[in-house]
């Protein structure tokens, strides 16, 4: 179990340098609490995940995936999902950045998506138009 842990405080601080996010515990923490929707973790916590000592349960990993632009099951446990569990091909072409939007659309109740689309149609067709 320590090497999972290990493994994953790894993955989690790769993660966080190739989405351009500093890997410290306050700065991971403050974004972490700005999307759960459960209690809030401490830096402490969040220490504790970035160093090795403490896996974090599914919804957090969830959250923290998302923040990084990763799928959940790539950065609990590496490598890519099996068939049927992993990311769209159409996303693999996309920067952290669009990846952390995607996550965080998905993460929306339905009518907050619908509002997205209906604003994003409405952009893209003013775009077109011109």
């Amino acid at each position: 179990m320590k090497d999972e842990k290990a493994e994953f405080a790894k993955r989690l601080r790769a993660a966080l340098k190739a989405a351009d996010i500093e890997a410290s515990a306050a700065v991971v923490e403050k974004r972490f609490n700005s999307r759960y929707e459960g209690a809030p973790v401490s830096p402490q916590v969040v220490s504790q995940w970035l160093n090795g000592k403490v896996m974090p349960r599914q919804e957090k990993i969830r959250v923290l995936a998302g923040i990084v632009g990763l799928d959940p099951h790539e950065l609990q446990f590496g490598g890519t999902p099996k068939v049927g569990e992993g990311r769209q091909e159409w996303a693999a072409g996309l920067a952290a950045q669009d990846r952390v939007m995607v996550d965080g659309y998905l993460m929306l109740p339905a009518p907050q998506r619908k509002l997205v689309r209906e604003l994003v149609t409405a952009l893209a067709e003013s775009v077109a138009r011109k």
